[in-house]
């Protein structure tokens, strides 16, 4: 396996995680704002949430863990949390506007 296709499946499992609060996959959502995979696959995540008091934000972070650890070939996974840039409306995909009824 290459790290390349370590990032497509990380890619493929983050869209199976949702917030509970909301119908859209934390991918599509625009949270995901990097994604690195490492000599060894280990796989770091930088994201964000659609409020820094996110109730879910626990429970969304171990998901993304648990997921993406389940990956074959993932030696580790590193989810940050970060706030810059603060996230907006904007960042979601077309697929979650229309899902969300925004466009």
């Amino acid at each position: 396996m290459e790290q390349y296709d370590i990032e497509v499946k990380t890619v493929e499992m983050l869209r199976t995680v949702f917030d509970p609060e909301i119908p859209v996959n934390v991918y599509e959502l625009g949270l995901i704002y990097k994604i690195d995979v490492t000599g060894g696959f280990k796989v770091s995540i930088d994201m964000t949430l659609t409020a820094p008091s996110c109730p879910a934000a626990d429970f969304i972070i171990e998901d993304i863990r648990q997921k993406v650890g389940s990956i074959e070939g993932v030696s580790d996974v590193e989810v940050n949390l970060v706030f810059e840039p603060e996230w907006t409306k904007d960042m979601m995909s077309e697929e979650a506007r229309l899902e969300l009824g925004m466009m």
